[in-house]
């Protein structure tokens, strides 16, 4: 082999190896994008979420004056989520709020003339539908995490991850309360 030939093997195998650096780090980009998009749709129900907090807190003082260190509670842990920064400051702080809103759903089953009232009804109804679309984002926000987690943690694209700053990333996990928050709010007439 002359050298112009061994200089044109070398420069082939050198530009596949950049094609696929090039490759991986793309893909990583867009799954972190795709992630970063997933949270998101997350972050519109949760704004509904936090709207609607206020004012079920609001129907419920009327009612349950002495309860107020839970509806404290339930303020504290939505004013958290609102300012939550960073996807896993949201993640945590939500997770809060979605504790403090079932503590809430305790509370109510003592006040049977409060689960009659149209307003609480209506609002009831508003915060079970938001819940129910929040648990669907977060499942698709859970798969886009996955995906990417798993892309940076195989090899050989681990390599490239690293090179470039691709971390693991938080998922959108309900920890010890899952059981009771992945089920709707129950509505009783």
């Amino acid at each position: 082999m002359t050298m112009t030939t061994t200089l044109f093997i070398v420069l082939c195998i050198l530009l596949i190896v950049i094609l696929w650096v090039i490759s991986r780090y793309n893909r990583l980009v867009k799954l972190k994008n795709n992630r970063e998009n997933a949270f998101a749709d997350i972050d519109v129900q949760l704004k509904q979420r936090h709207d609607l907090v206020p004012q079920l807190v609001a129907t419920v003082k009327g009612y349950a004056a002495h309860e107020k260190d839970t509806l404290e509670r339930v303020i504290a842990a939505r004013n958290g989520a609102v300012n939550a920064g960073s996807i896993n400051d949201k993640i945590i702080a939500e997770n809060a709020l979605s504790s403090a809103l079932a503590g809430l759903k305790i509370t109510l089953e003592a006040y049977p003339d409060l689960k009659a009232n149209t307003n609480f009804l209506h609002l009831q109804n508003e915060i079970a539908d938001v819940e129910n679309k929040l648990a669907a984002v977060r499942r698709y926000f859970n798969s886009a995490t996955k995906e990417l987690n798993t892309a940076i943690e195989v090899f050989p694209a681990n390599i490239i991850a690293g090179l470039f700053g691709f971390r693991k990333e938080m998922m959108f996990d309900l920890g010890t309360e899952r059981k009771t928050l992945e089920q709707a709010p129950q509505i009783n007439f």
